[in-house]
């Protein structure tokens, strides 16, 4: 009698994680075939050959100071959700609660579906499903051309994940005129200390701009894994335009210590020649982008120029 129970216990457990596995991981995939030979940093994508839905339309301006208390769940396509600003491409969940956004904070329930659905789909970048954040992608849903964006964040812990995508080229970043995940610019700070600004077309990345800006140092995985201030408020700021002659510019700025005191730590100019062909010239999406680190988020905001 005891055997017939407990055959029917895990019948009915093997039913229940099916269940979840057919719900959630279905429109899951690897980008194994699509990671890049720069930054090496595989993601979990949906199965869908849909291209973004039209943005929301035109805004001069834009902010979240994350006041009201809200949690997004990722999804597959651009139109999937209720959330009017922001579109969670990857990473699990967006909290907002307090005047503070955040990406997950340590580790999800070992009974969580998406713990569950990237255990399946992406384990090695997500340390078996238990920190999607690892892979966090927010895209903010009105097309911007010429603006500027800026973010303050603070870092509460690395997680050490095993993953060889775990390396020096992770940060904070931000993404400009984003058309899809093969094409944009974006900006920010890498783990190893240094600006940058780079150009993805077609899947590949170019780098543009690459200086010191953090110099406790030299990165390692295991002994540095992150030059970056952990527990300290800093500001970071992108700004893109284009001038007469279809040239793009593109500047990076920080806050290191949240006194609104603004440092140029990168620039570069896009002529349409030297980064892997032409300039992106039209306008596209803006949005965050953290690797393989929980973090805070506080008062996000573009203004069109």
């Amino acid at each position: 009698m005891k055997n017939k129970v407990k055959n029917i216990v895990y019948l009915l457990l093997s039913v229940t994680v099916l269940g979840i596995l057919i719900t959630y991981i279905k429109p899951i995939l690897i980008a194994n075939n699509n990671i890049n030979n720069d930054d090496n940093l595989a993601s979990a994508r949906r199965n869908s050959n849909k291209k973004n839905t039209a943005p929301n339309p035109t805004l001069t301006n834009f902010q979240d100071t994350f006041d009201t208390n809200y949690s997004l769940e990722e999804a597959g396509n651009f139109g999937e959700g209720s959330n009017n600003k922001w579109w969670l491409n990857s990473g699990g969940y967006l909290y907002s609660s307090n005047g503070i956004g955040s990406t997950i904070l340590g580790e999800l329930s070992s009974l969580d579906k998406w713990r569950v659905a990237f255990y399946a789909a992406n384990a090695i970048d997500t340390d078996n499903g238990y920190h999607p954040q690892n892979i966090f992608r927010l895209i903010q849903k009105n097309y911007w051309k010429n603006f500027t964006q800026e973010l303050y964040f603070k870092i509460d812990k690395n997680n050490l994940s095993e993953s060889p995508n775990r390396n020096a080229s992770n940060g904070v970043l931000l993404f400009n005129r984003y058309k899809d995940e093969y094409n944009l610019y974006y900006t920010g700070i890498r783990v190893d200390g240094y600006a940058v600004i780079k150009k993805k077309i077609n899947g590949v990345y170019y780098t543009m701009a690459y200086n010191p800006v953090f110099k406790n140092g030299l990165y390692n995985k295991d002994s540095n894994p992150n030059l970056l201030p952990i527990n300290t408020w800093m500001g970071i700021r992108s700004v893109i335009t284009t001038n007469s002659d279809n040239i793009v510019n593109i500047k990076v700025y920080l806050d290191k210590d949240k006194t609104n005191k603004w440092e140029l730590v990168a620039e570069a100019n896009d002529n349409g020649k030297d980064f892997g062909g032409g300039a992106i010239l039209n306008e596209g999406f803006a949005g965050i982008r953290t690797d393989f680190m929980d973090v805070f988020f506080d008062d996000y905001k573009i203004s069109s120029l």
